[in-house]
C-alpha cells in the first residue's frame, strides 16, 4: 500500500513502448500522439505492423513518424500477421529500454501516465509490473481529472484470479522479466501472462488513477454473444493452463470456472442492454 502526489515534470523516460499495428488508419495517430505527449517521453516507441492490414496503416505509420521523430519511433515490419501477442513479443525482443509499456492502437494515454508509473517503479525496484485504472470514452468526452493524492495498492495471485487488474494498455513492467505472450492464443493472452507473472512470486502493484483511455466499450465495441462466448473460452483456457504448469490446484480451476461463467453471463446481460439503447 502506498501513495503518490502528482508533480509537474519533463524528462526522457527509460520505457519502450509496444504498440501492434493492424488496420488501425483512423485510431493509431490517436494513439501515438498521446505517447508523444508525456511529460516523461519514451525513449522508444515501437509499432510492430505487417501486410495483412486492408487499409492504409502501414503508410499512416510512416507519416507519423516522419511528423512526430523518427529517432525514436521504429516500424517492425514482420511481413505477416501472426496476431497480436506475436506482435507484442516481437516488439519486447527488440527493445533497448529496461522498462515496457504496452498501448493498443486504438487507445491513449493520459499526458501523465508514464511519468507517474514510471516513478514509482523506479523508487520501488521489487516491482516488477504495474498497471492502473482506464475510462471509456465516448469520442466527445474529456478524459476526467486526476485526482490528487491517489493510492497504490498490492496486486495479489488472489485478487488476479478473481479478476484481470491489468488491462494491456495499463501495463508496465521490466523488460528483463522471462515471460512472453502465448503466440496461439487470441483471447485472455494478456491475462495469462500477467497471471504467469504474479504466480511466479513476481510483485505487483496498480495505481487508482485513470491514465489511460479505451473509445470501444468494454467487453468489446459489437457485443456479439459470439464474441463475448470466444472471450468466456479465453479465460477458461488461462485457468487451464496454470493448472497444468501447477500454478494453481484443480479445485481452484473449478471454483474460478464457476465464477467466470457467472460473470459471463452478467456480461451478455449488460451488452444486450446496451445494443436496445
Amino acid at each position: 500500500l502506498g501513495s503518490g502526489k502528482i508533480m509537474q515534470a519533463k524528462q526522457l523516460a527509460p520505457v519502450s513502448v509496444i504498440i501492434p499495428c493492424l488496420n488501425c488508419e483512423d485510431t493509431i495517430g490517436r494513439a501515438l500522439n498521446s505517447v508523444s505527449r508525456q511529460t516523461w517521453q519514451p525513449k522508444e516507441v515501437i509499432l510492430t505492423a505487417d501486410d495483412g492490414s486492408t487499409d492504409q496503416t502501414l503508410s499512416i505509420l510512416q507519416e507519423l513518424r516522419s511528423s512526430l521523430g523518427s529517432s525514436w519511433i521504429k516500424i517492425l515490419d514482420l511481413g505477416k500477421n501472426n496476431g497480436p501477442s506475436a506482435a507484442r513479443n516481437a516488439g519486447w525482443n527488440v527493445a533497448a529500454q529496461p522498462y515496457l509499456a504496452f498501448l493498443d492502437a486504438d487507445d491513449a494515454w493520459h499526458p501523465r501516465k508514464v511519468e507517474i508509473q514510471l516513478k514509482y517503479m523506479q523508487d520501488h525496484p521489487e516491482i516488477a509490473i504495474t498497471g492502473h485504472r482506464w475510462s471509456w470514452l465516448r469520442k466527445e468526452e474529456d478524459p476526467f481529472p486526476l485526482q490528487d493524492p491517489y493510492t497504490i495498492k498490492p496486486v495479489t495471485k488472489r485478487m488476479m484470479l478473481v479478476s484481470n487488474r491489468l488491462p494491456t494498455s495499463t501495463v508496465m513492467l521490466k523488460s528483463d522479466l522471462d515471460f512472453r505472450f502465448e503466440p496461439a492464443k487470441s483471447h485472455s493472452e494478456d491475462y495469462l501472462i500477467w497471471l504467469r507473472i504474479i504466480c511466479s512470486k513476481y510483485k505487483a502493484s496498480y495505481i487508482d488513477l485513470d491514465l489511460a483511455y479505451s473509445y470501444k466499450a468494454p467487453y468489446g465495441s459489437s457485443g456479439l454473444s459470439s464474441q463475448l462466448w470466444a472471450m468466456e473460452r479465453g479465460e477458461l483456457d488461462t485457468y487451464r493452463r496454470l493448472c497444468d504448469e501447477q500454478l494453481i490446484s484443480r479445485p481452484t480451476v473449478v471454483a474460478l470456472g464457476a465464477f467466470s461463467l457467472a460473470k459471463y453471463m452478467q456480461r451478455v446481460a449488460i451488452s444486450k442492454l446496451r445494443m436496445r439503447r
